[in-house]
């Protein structure tokens, strides 16, 4: 066995070890007293060693590249991110000693930039959020590493069959519960993975549960699900950290997504303050977005006599938010007035309201 075939055995053992010694995130119910009949659940993401839901993607893709022989020993590992992914990559990249530079832009929040700092990787921060693609090729060539490039492969690199993906998981969880199996499951789109194992485990395995994705104001899933445009492109990034694109990326397959809606910014983070008050502590903002996903399709399923669950997907916490979406004097700059939008989430949520009309829908 060649010197490089016998390091990334190791690689992998490392990992595998690491993911053994990690308990499953839970699964915590959310009472919707607006919407009698519908149990919201979310998958709690935040617990992993990382804090968020890009550890699960983070270990496969470093898996996957070990596999494809794509890692080498030394060599550094570059990733184009807005945050959470590097934090989770920039921890595997110490277990196996190597080098790690995170490419994101310069609005990151700084405690993201502090964790990646934590776990011994680098933070390149670039001006022009559509240019992290393009910087990230540029430092992997200069420097003999390899470019990550979580968008295009996050929806191959995960084994969306079984070996505890996100899907199985919450279907585990779910066996006791009054409906265990969900009507809806609701997830933002970062690089589209996680929308694509919920949508392909749910039609393998064959259950009847729908898919919303939830996408950000700023960014082309909705409009290109709408219109089968991939050429769609914006000339800005996304103001809720860890979703939304300003490209059509490779791993959004919005064959196996049922539904979408385009939730306003102000929107959600309206409904992420809503949640944490519900909760008892901060999430980030791509929570919030799911929360007016889910409540969306909770009040379809009230208004059609339905009964049954709704899982969606808590993210990460919010204390890599404190400097931004939790503090008010960043929300003034940015001209979010919150308190108007959560009284109408807190309504939706306790007495069944409409939510506001800026949320747009497909395939609902």
């Amino acid at each position: 066995m060649s010197e490089a075939r016998q390091w990334a055995r190791e690689a992998i053992r490392i990992i595998e070890a690491d993911f053994q010694r990690s308990a499953d995130t839970h699964l915590i119910p959310l009472d919707l007293p607006g919407l009698p009949g519908v149990e919201l659940y979310f998958k709690d993401e935040s617990s992993h060693p990382t804090g968020s839901l890009k550890h699960r993607l983070a270990r496969s893709l470093f898996l996957y590249a070990l596999c494809n022989g794509w890692l080498k020993p030394g060599a550094p590992v570059i990733e184009a991110s807005s945050g959470s992914t590097a934090i989770s990559e920039a921890y595997f990249a110490r277990l196996l000693g190597l080098p790690f530079i995170a490419v994101m832009p310069a609005t990151t929040s700084q405690e993201k930039i502090a964790q990646i700092a934590f776990y011994g990787g680098q933070s390149h921060l670039v001006e022009d959020p559509t240019q992290i693609y393009a910087e990230s090729e540029r430092l992997a060539q200069e420097s003999g590493g390899h470019f990550m490039d979580q968008f295009t492969y996050a929806e191959r690199a995960t084994d969306w069959r079984a070996n505890n993906n996100i899907a199985e998981s919450i279907f585990q969880q779910l066996r006791f519960e009054r409906f265990p199996e969900p009507s809806w499951l609701v997830s933002s789109p970062g690089t589209g993975g996680t929308t694509a194992t919920l949508g392909r485990y749910v039609r393998y395995r064959q259950h009847a549960t729908r898919v919303l994705c939830a996408d950000a104001e700023r960014s082309v899933f909705f409009d290109y699900y709408r219109s089968g445009d991939a050429s769609l492109r914006l000339d800005w990034g996304s103001r809720i950290e860890g979703i939304g694109r300003p490209r059509v990326e490779a791993s959004f397959l919005p064959q196996v997504i049922d539904a979408m809606c385009k939730v306003p910014d102000a929107l959600s983070l309206a409904a992420m303050h809503y949640l944490a008050q519900r909760l008892g502590r901060r999430v980030g903002g791509s929570s919030g977005t799911n929360l007016i996903g889910a409540l969306l399709v909770a009040r379809r399923m009230v208004a059609a006599g339905e009964q049954g669950a709704v899982v969606a997907i808590l993210c990460d916490g919010g204390e890599r938010y404190a400097t931004t979406y939790y503090d008010q004097a960043w929300l003034q700059a940015q001209g979010f007035e919150l308190q108007p939008l959560i009284e109408a989430v807190a309504a939706c949520a306790e007495r069944g309201d409409p939510l506001p009309a800026s949320v747009l829908q497909a395939g609902l």
